[in-house]
């Protein structure tokens, strides 16, 4: 009887050691040199999460983690998903991460202008998503943001999300816009916000645009958007050179040269800039801008100011070509 107990403590002993071993190796540093993705699939257990740590070198004891969570009984609450698991993370530190569900958060941005080709072109290229981006969206219905998601979203998710954030926010500042627009409807405002967008890519500068464009329509002046006419060519890519003289005189739904009043469509997608400036454009005695040079535009009340300021612009481009200060 007293052998049997001297060798009962012996073994007593020895599990606490290996007890306190494995409580030691279950928190001590990692052996991870560098952040490392894991990807931690859906409906994976517990042995297959220790695996897949293994497998990317972020613990090296399968064994000892599995027995650390089932000791801490979080086995139930370790998440799926894509994790940014620090350098020399403990066991510890990783089954806290993977009980917290904080993912890798990816994101893809729509700068403001882009076309719905473009952009339908950036959620089908991204390798982060899944699936099938579904048909082109109609040009003017996506709202360009940067937008947050879970590695594994679908492409059609996120032009789903792109669609409601758009048709949000004009549901959200249609009702508060300035009384008495030209434009009567909130498709006809997004038209609007498509020419000011591509037509200025200064911010203070978008409800000043707006303004003149106001004032254009209202005395059935057309628009004369050079945007449009490089809209009619390639479909909002950049058109690599001037505008040809033929151009501004063909006749097109688009060329607002040639036609009055606003194109039939949006030639892009405007930012939430564009869409509020147009909504709330103020006034001005202005019916002319052209380009300063300097990214920003000068702007006129009578034709005899615009002429003076084109030919100023003019002869500073040649003047740059030459290679004068």
């Amino acid at each position: 009887m007293r052998r049997f107990l001297v060798i009962l403590l012996v073994l007593v002993i020895m599990a606490a050691g290996v007890a306190e071993w494995g409580v030691a190796k279950f928190s001590a540093p990692g052996p991870s040199t560098k952040v490392t993705d894991v990807v931690i699939k859906p409906g994976v257990h517990l042995h297959g999460i220790a695996d897949a740590l293994v497998a990317a070198g972020v613990i090296e004891r399968p064994q000892i983690f599995e027995w650390g969570v089932r000791l801490h009984q979080t086995g139930s609450k370790l998440k799926a998903g894509e994790y940014a698991i620090p350098a020399h993370a403990s066991m510890s530190d990783i089954m806290t991460l993977l009980m917290s569900g904080k993912t890798v958060e990816h994101k893809i941005t729509a700068a403001e202008g882009l076309t719905s080709d473009m952009i339908w072109k950036l959620v089908k290229a991204d390798p982060s998503l899944t699936g099938d981006a579904g048909p082109l969206p109609l040009e003017g219905t996506l709202l360009p943001e940067t937008y947050l998601f879970d590695r594994g979203a679908t492409r059609a998710s996120i032009i789903a999300r792109m669609t409601k954030a758009q048709a949000d926010l004009i549901a959200k500042l249609w009702p508060a816009r300035q009384a008495d627009l030209p434009w009567t409807t909130p498709e006809q405002a997004i038209v609007a916000a498509s020419l000011v967008e591509k037509e200025t890519g200064v911010p203070a500068e978008r409800a000043h645009v707006a303004a003149v464009f106001v004032n254009r329509l209202r005395l059935g002046i057309k628009l004369q958007s050079d945007p449009t006419i490089i809209y009619t060519l390639t479909g909002g890519y950049p058109l690599g050179r001037g505008i040809r003289e033929s151009e501004l005189n063909r006749v097109t739904p688009y060329n607002t040269y040639a036609v009055a009043g606003l194109p039939p469509g949006p030639i892009c997608n405007p930012g939430r800039d564009s869409i509020a400036a147009v909504l709330n454009p103020g006034t001005t005695e202005d019916m002319y801008f052209v380009a300063a040079g300097n990214g920003g535009h000068v702007f006129s009340k009578t034709v005899e100011e615009q002429n003076r300021h084109v030919a100023e612009l003019r002869a500073r481009e040649r003047a740059a070509k030459a290679g004068h200060p």
